[in-house]
Order: C-alpha cells, then structure tokens, then sequence
C-alpha cells in the first residue's frame, strides 16, 4: 500500500498539471510549456527538500538522470519516473497507430528522402557548431545529436491536439520522426559506448548489433502479428481490450529499453502492429484519455529534473547561439520534406514549424554526456553540454508547440516571402 505521504505527492502532481491547464487555456497557450515549467517550479531543484515529488530515481530513457545530477530525491514512490515513461510509450504508440506498415512501406522513397536532408542539415550544422564551441570531436558529436532529433512526443502531442493528424502535413512530419527515431537507436548505442567506455569500438559494434536485432525483431512483430492481436483484442470488455494492449505495449517497451533500444522506438512499432487490425477505433477512443493524462506527467518530469542553477551566463549564451543557429535549418528542412511530399508552401512550412520541437531524446543524449564526465569526456565539457541541452530544450518546446499553434498567422508572412523570391528569382533568370 502506498504510504499517506506518497498519495499526497501524486495528488499535488495531478492537482499542478491541472492548474497548468486552466492556465494554458485562459491565455491561450500550447499547455506543454506550462507543464514543464510548473514541474520546474516544484522540482527539488527549486523547493528543496520541500519537494517530495521527483521519487528515488528518476531513469526515463535508461539514465538516472537525479543520480546524476546529485539532485535531491526525497519520497518513496517512483510513481511521476513510471508514470513519464508511460506517457513517451502511449504517446509513440499513438503514432504508431497513425502510421501503419503499409503506408509506411508506400512512402519509403519519401521518407528515406525527406528524412535524409533533416539529416544531413540539422546534425551537420549540429556537427559544426558543437565543434567550434567545444572544440572536441565527441563533445561535437553529441551536441549534434540534442539539436538534431525532434521530440517525437511533444510534436505528436501538439499533432493530436491541434487536429493536424488527419491533415496532409502530418505525413511528412511523421515519416521524418520515424527516420529520426530508428537513426536514434543505433546513434544512442554508438555514443552510448564510446562516452561510456571510453571510447570501445568494440563494445559500440556489439550494441549496435543488438539494437539492430531488436529493431529487426519489431519489425517482425509488425509484419507477422497483426492476426495474433486481432485475435488477441477481441474481447467482452473494454476493460480487456485496455489491459492487452496495454499488457503487450509495455512490455514490448520495457524489454526493448533492458536491451538499449528506446522504448519511444518499441511503442512505435507495437502501435504499428495493432494498426492493421479492427481495433483501432476502440483503442484510439479508450486509451485517450490514459495517454493525455501520463504525457502530462512526461512534460512535468522534464522540468523537475531542470535546475535553474544550471543556466550560467555563458551557458546562456550558448543556449542562445544554439537556438539562433539551429532553428532556421529545422524550418528548412521541415519545408523541403514537405516539398518532397508534394505539399503547397502553407502546409510545407507547417511541417518545418512542428519540427522545431526538441524534447526527451535530446534530454537522453545530454544525460548520457553527463555520465561520461571524467573518463569519455572533460568533467567541464559534459556538464556544460548537459546544462545547454536542458535549456535549448525548454527554449525549442516552447517555441516549436508556439509555432505550431500560431501557423495560422505566420504562414501568409513567409508564403508571401518564398512568392517574392520565386518572382526575383524568375526575373533574373529572364534577363
């Protein structure tokens, strides 16, 4: 039994996620930014040992990410670590749903493409900037990784919220965060080793090798399973349909994360699976509200493991640089895949808006930085990334769930700027 303390510390994180709402909705703003800065204010960082709330370890993504910061974690319940880890699984296994196999077989050419470019620009620039201001080539290749990879969960979340699942631009920006998870997943491996273990190249191939296996292993699931889970989801109850799929979900996730693979990534692919049977309706109607209320607890969790302390002033100044350097690329990036796709320019610049969003990967690879202070990386150099990926990923939350929300507004601006260079264009080329 949960001790009285404890169901207090759940009751005030419920009651603050609530509070944050009323607030987004009286000023009309994307709540996301609201949870991660109401966790932010109650995190232990912030009240001290007034917090109660951050529970002994707090591992989502597969790192102790208080243990190593040397934060405060009061209370015995672990509930606000279970409860951000299922948030990132039902919400990746509602895109999973959205996207099955054989729409994603059918836009592989375009995925491949339009993943490739938000590559190539985004970690490239990544690459650079992380060199210059680190000067270190593994310090650089981390720091590619955080402003690299969009928050699958955030960007997902803002999708379904704002009803742009249904609309053309989602399918570029999902087939681009497909790309970017599965890249994800052998990249996590890669540094993981290297930062880790000092730099064993053997140690990396060999998890790589499994990370492969894993993801060759879902797709089977995927490719194979459908008739089981048709089977396995036709039940009397609504109450046996939610615990199946949520019995497998999991499951599949928590042996994935055990064996180095996300469990963003395993979510996805087990949404997948159930997407080709007839339940998708039931399960889109009765998983709803379990996925809204947990991914409220993920967004809480990133901010109760901020310390505002983190932000020095040149920190800041990175954090800044960072966010002017980066953000032009992912809007371009966004806007060309969206091209690749066939879309006008409202709806191309619509999936470069979404994809501004970092999040809970970026958070991970900073964390795995961190962990390697003193034997893969300078203490100095791995706290400094962490402290910068911590606050570019508050910043790029909040500007990207914006963007996405006030599209509306911007998209004449920059059609109207893309039309007049089209017209400079032509007219010099007329003469």
């Amino acid at each position: 039994m949960a001790t009285e303390t404890a169901l207090v510390d759940v009751g005030i994180l419920f009651a603050a996620v609530a509070l944050a709402g009323v607030v987004a909705n009286r000023i009309n703003q994307s709540v996301i930014p609201l949870y991660i800065i109401t966790g932010m204010v109650l995190g232990p960082n912030v009240l001290g040992e007034l917090s109660d709330l951050a529970g002994s370890e707090v591992a989502v993504g597969g790192v102790d990410l208080l243990a190593t910061l040397g934060g405060v974690a009061l209370g015995d319940t672990d509930f606000v670590v279970v409860g951000a880890e299922l948030g990132i699984v039902l919400l990746l296994f509602f895109l999973g749903l959205e996207f099955n196999l054989e729409r994603l077989l059918a836009s592989k050419d375009r995925i491949g493409k339009a993943g490739t470019v938000d590559l190539a620009l985004n970690f490239g620039i990544g690459l650079l900037f992380g060199y210059l201001v680190f000067g270190d080539v593994l310090a650089a290749v981390l720091f590619a990784g955080v402003v690299y990879i969009s928050s699958s969960a955030i960007i997902t979340k803002s999708l379904l919220d704002l009803g742009w699942i249904a609309n053309a631009e989602s399918e570029p920006m999902l087939g681009t965060l497909v790309y970017e998870d599965l890249f994800i997943a052998v990249y996590l491996a890669i540094v993981s080793a290297l930062v880790l273990g000092g730099g064993d190249l053997g140690a990396a191939a060999g998890q790589i090798g499994i990370a492969i296996a894993v993801i060759l292993a879902l797709l089977a699931l995927v490719t194979y399973g459908t008739d089981f889970f048709q089977r396995f989801l036709d039940a009397d109850t609504n109450e046996f349909v939610v615990v199946r799929a949520l019995g497998v979900t999991i499951l599949v996730a928590g042996i994935a994360l055990a064996l180095g693979v996300s469990e963003a990534v395993a979510a996805f692919f087990v949404g997948m699976a159930f997407s080709g049977t007839d339940h998708v309706h039931d399960l889109e109607r009765l998983l709803e509200p379990l996925r809204d209320a947990f991914a409220a607890i993920f967004f809480f969790w990133i901010g109760l493991v901020t310390d505002p302390g983190l932000f020095t002033l040149s920190v800041v100044a990175i954090i800044v640089a960072a966010v002017i350097v980066t953000t032009p690329p992912k809007l371009v990036s966004g806007y060309l895949g969206g091209r690749i796709y066939d879309l006008d320019d409202r709806r191309s610049l619509r999936v470069g808006f979404g994809m501004a969003t970092r999040g809970e990967f970026s958070l991970i690879i900073a964390s795995v930085a961190l962990t390697g202070a003193g034997s893969g990386l300078p203490t100095e150099t791995a706290e400094t990334i962490y402290a910068v990926a911590v606050g570019y990923v508050l910043v790029m939350s909040v500007l990207g769930t914006s963007l996405m929300q006030h599209s509306s507004r911007l998209e004449p601006v920059f059609v109207s700027a893309l039309e007049r260079g089209r017209s400079r264009t032509s007219r010099t080329s007329d003469d």
